[in-house]
């Protein structure tokens, strides 16, 4: 970002001086040179406009606010159009990259969108939270061209303007489905690998319902990445897009409890299995569509298959003394209460959050970025992050690391707990820190962090957010009879993401551990194509 932060409308103003003369360039072509390599290079990155720092700080709405058509096809011109593709072998559902991002060049935003969901159904979210940096961005010819990632196309951010435009335009088409089949599927959990699960079997004529744990759909979509970074109404947007697709959305259903995955596969009483699609219309789905007794026999009995995407969420916790005082908590609870609980709305939320002083947040990836920003925006006086290593170790996106500096965190490197104290009401009121140094890296790569003798000292603070990563829920294993999970919970699939158990899959978090949106869709398409193959055959 620019010393200076533009604003909207002067780096709209400054794309479009700029793109002027190269779609007159291009018009030339036909007659003279195009638009060479060294003429793309030569094109400066474009900024992402954004809500100023001092005034997002205190507010839950969207931080960065997308490209703008002039930036956006801009941007889009930087792109060699490299016909190896390096991009689309770094990204995980494969998006047909140059072509889409061809069609921004054109101008033709539709035909772009409707490129990237020939394998992306949730363009809108992989805009907003992928890590491209990693991924397909970190293959980019350019950027590796000019040594300098973050001058790679800026695939993400075009990706978000496709789908963002459509959405805005009005101009979302619902996906065309085969003929009912029959055969119905359980896709347990709402997360970006279930929804993907749902999207690809429903498109082949199966029945799908979703069964999601929550009163709200969306997975860690909802409950775990903040308003501010990734707005709910987008999530429901691309929900929906499911619902009238015939998707049946059970919500409060949670597996292991509510019904078990051998009932799922069981014939049903009384009732034939297999039944046909609804031809009518697409079912709604509410916080009020919790299960009653009269709701249908067939919803937990007499699936063809069943795919888990329970995702990850058992918190990792430092186990040292006094981690059970009131104010210390996990990122899970304190970002569940605060996206999907709107506990930053003080006068309506059921449960809200008591106003914070100082917020110590430990850890060093994007939960304790979102985590520490949440705080600032519930009315924290004071954020820290605490963390062992050194900015240069972090796993969080060096954008969301970015932002959260611009919005006054305070980052205290090379410092861990060792201890939490409390006042005789049971109250976090401070801990211990401990100083280190980095030593050799670790099996990860990164440097490991070595304690520095008799260098503890005390930090006062009221509230602790533990954002040390996620396990398992061993209750789905548990309930689960000859389901194989490896010491960690993670159940163990095969290449095409089948489990122990004949007819059931899963993929995302639950297999993989923490990980990524785009990753855990990966999983999802690969698990959806075994569904179809033994579904069809």
């Amino acid at each position: 970002m620019s010393e200076k932060q533009l604003t909207p409308a002067e780096l709209d103003a400054g794309a479009g001086i700029l793109l002027k003369p190269l779609l007159e360039k291009k018009l030339r072509a036909q007659t003279g040179p195009g638009i060479s390599a060294k003429d793309r290079a030569a094109i400066s990155a474009q900024e992402m406009p954004a809500q100023d720092p001092a005034v997002r700080g205190k507010n839950v709405a969207e931080v960065a606010l997308g490209y703008s058509e002039n930036q956006a096809r801009l941007e889009a011109e930087r792109c060699l159009g490299c016909k190896n593709e390096p991009c689309v072998k770094g990204c995980p559902v494969a998006v047909p990259i140059p072509r889409f991002v061809s069609e921004i060049q054109k101008g033709d935003f539709k035909a772009a969108v409707d490129i990237i969901k020939e394998t992306n159904l949730l363009p809108a979210v992989c805009g907003r939270v992928c890590p491209q940096e990693k991924q397909c961005q970190a293959e980019c010819t350019l950027g590796k061209m000019l040594k300098d990632i973050g001058k790679a196309v800026a695939i993400g951010r075009l990706e978000r303007f496709a789908a963002d435009w459509e959405r805005d335009n009005k101009k979302v088409t619902i996906p065309e489905l085969k003929p009912a089949t029959g055969k119905r599927v359980a896709v347990i959990g709402s997360g970006p690998a279930g929804l993907t699960v749902a999207a690809d079997v429903a498109r082949e004529g199966h029945a799908v319902t979703i069964l999601e744990a929550f009163h709200k759909p969306g997975g860690v979509m909802v409950y775990g990445i903040p308003e501010f970074r990734l707005p709910k109404a987008i999530v429901r947007a691309e929900v929906d897009i499911l619902a009238k697709m015939g998707v049946k959305i059970e919500t409060n259903f949670l597996a292991g409890r509510t019904g078990t995955i051998q009932e799922l596969l069981s014939k049903p009483s009384g009732t034939a299995s297999g039944s046909q699609r609804d031809e009518g219309s697409p079912p709604v789905y509410s916080a009020e569509s919790q299960r009653d007794e009269g709701s249908p026999p067939d919803l937990r009995t007499g699936y063809d298959a069943v795919f888990i995407g329970v995702g990850a969420g058992l918190p990792k916790f430092l186990g040292c003394p006094g981690e059970n005082l009131v104010g210390v908590m996990s990122a899970n609870e304190y970002l569940t209460r605060a996206n999907l609980m709107k506990a930053y709305d003080a006068d309506k939320a059921a449960t809200p959050m008591y106003r914070s002083k100082i917020t110590a947040v430990i850890g060093g990836g994007n939960v304790a970025m979102d985590a520490a920003r949440m705080a600032l925006r519930l009315g924290s006086e004071e954020v820290h992050v605490i963390y062992r290593r050194t900015r240069e170790e972090m796993p969080a996106r060096a954008e969301e690391v970015e932002h959260a500096i611009e919005e006054g965190i305070v980052f205290d490197f090379l410092r861990n707990p060792q201890r939490f104290l409390g006042d005789d009401q049971g109250r976090v009121t401070g801990m211990e820190l401990l100083k280190y140094e980095l030593g050799e890296p670790d099996d990860s790569g990164r440097r490991s962090p070595v304690a520095i003798k008799d260098s503890g000292y005390m930090f006062a603070c009221d509230t602790v957010i533990v954002a040390l990563g996620n396990e398992s829920n061993p209750l789905l294993t548990r309930t689960t009879d000859n389901l194989n999970a490896d010491r960690k919970g993670r159940i163990i699939v095969d290449g095409n993401q089948k489990t122990s158990l004949d007819k059931v899959y899963a993929g995302g978090d639950i297999v993989l551990g923490a990980a990524t949106v785009i990753l855990a869709m990966g999983e999802g398409r690969r698990a959806a194509a075994a569904i179809n193959s033994i579904l069809t055959s």
